[in-house]
């Protein structure tokens, strides 16, 4: 049998490669100088990108349960990697339209893809510890920006945009291919020597199909947190630098510096969070991440002691990225394993959603309020709401226990 460590490595080493897409920024620049592209242009492939995952995520998760997660790991290297390339092409032919299909489209489908297999894969590895598992993989997608950024800027810099996608795609298909190759679902009778199934039949409260689980109250409730905690969060990344600049005084460096360790942030958040979730519970856990926040989105406007808004930013951060984290966890929980991958792949929606809505709301209101306050505020009041669904959810949890409970006796 296979060592479920070295397939939460392999885990690891897809999401690590798909998580480069955070890194799309280093690219923007480039493009724009080497083909007098606008912005809005070059912008609008990381949103097709993440678009795409969101999709793919959704529509192909029923791929992934379907013929398991070697077949959709190769499906996604391929995918990816040919996205990528693909992108080399497209610069080599000074084709925008191509580019957008490339990296946009192709690679945004090995996102999709990408993200959810791993995922699923490695929460029935590990019934005893779903957090961890599923956090050590999705903090490779929070930490990859890290290592690529400046990967991706030194090859630019020495080799040129194209070969810096011929280069990178080569990288990404070496990596992910051999870790597809490893991913297998464990044994129909995993754990169950080890007298670890009780452990897991304690923590799953039902057994969904993807269809039966999206009928329910508590898959809405799911979606809608992870809509306002991704929207808030990734307009907050969005603006961090002009915001810490107007609120807090801080300089131009010292904004770009803050910028970097909520990077940080983000990933560690990930894993630190989702192994939280093991030991609190996975509804205590995101009932705190709100708690967290309406102090923070509230108290943010009034803060101009700069040390003191930068790690108010910095939980905002650990709260976004291990609100990934812990939802495939909590998925298993509320809904079991039996289709993981395709429930996790409709409540994606809520990032692609959420991609093209926080980052908009939050120019609007900074152009209509004239200030970044307003901005804080709102996002307030929408964690505010968040807050009263996470406890709105108990009421299920809460049903789901008694209802097993009542099977038990009977």
């Amino acid at each position: 049998m296979k060592n479920r460590w070295i397939i939460a490595l392999s885990a690891v080493g897809i999401h690590i490669s798909i998580g480069s897409v955070y890194a799309w920024s280093v690219f923007t620049n480039p493009l724009i100088d080497q083909f007098g592209w606008d912005l809005g242009a070059v912008s609008f492939t990381f949103s097709l990108a993440i678009l795409f995952l969101g999709l793919s995520a959704a529509f192909l998760g029923h791929f992934v349960e379907k013929y398991g997660p070697r077949v959709s790991g190769l499906t996604a290297a391929g995918c990816f990697g040919a996205g990528i390339l693909g992108s080399g092409l497209a610069i080599s032919m000074e084709s925008l339209w191509l580019l957008y299909i490339g990296y946009g489209v192709l690679g945004g489908i090995g996102l999709g893809i990408g993200y959810i297999t791993p995922v699923s894969t490695l929460v029935k590895w590990f019934p005893d510890r779903k957090g961890l598992a599923t956090g050590l993989a999705i903090m490779g997608f929070g930490f990859s920006a890290t290592i690529f950024s400046p990967l991706i800027g030194a090859l630019i810099e020495s080799v040129g945009i194209a070969s810096t996608f011929y280069i990178s795609g080569v990288i990404f298909l070496i990596v992910m291919i051999p870790s597809a190759l490893y991913l297998e679902k464990p044994p129909a009778d995993y754990m169950q020597h080890a007298k670890k199934e009780e452990t897991k039949m304690n923590m799953e409260l039902s057994q969904l199909t993807a269809n039966e689980a999206v009928k329910t109250r508590r898959f809405w409730y799911l979606w809608l947190m992870l809509f306002i905690n991704v929207t808030c969060g990734i307009a907050i990344l969005a603006v961090a630098s002009p915001m810490g600049q107007e609120i807090a005084g801080l300089s131009a460096a010292a904004a770009a510096t803050m910028v970097g360790i909520m990077g940080f942030f983000n990933g560690a958040g990930r894993i630190a969070w989702a192994s939280i979730s093991d030991y609190m519970g996975r509804a205590n856990v995101y009932t705190a991440f709100f708690i967290i926040q309406i102090g923070a989105y509230f108290i943010l406007p009034s803060i101009t002691q700069a040390l003191l808004f930068q790690i108010l930013l910095f939980l905002i951060l650990s709260c976004y990225g291990g609100g990934f984290a812990s939802i495939p966890a909590y998925i298993g929980d509320l809904f079991g394993t039996k289709q993981l991958g395709a429930i996790h792949g409709y409540i994606l929606t809520a990032w692609a959603a959420a991609g093209l809505v926080g980052p908009n709301v939050a120019a609007w209101i900074r152009e209509t309020t004239q200030s970044y306050a307003g901005t804080l505020y709102i996002f307030g009041v929408m964690v505010v709401l968040a807050f009263i669904i996470s406890l709105l959810i108990r009421i299920d949890i809460n049903q789901l226990k008694q209802q097993r409970n009542e099977k038990k006796v009977s």
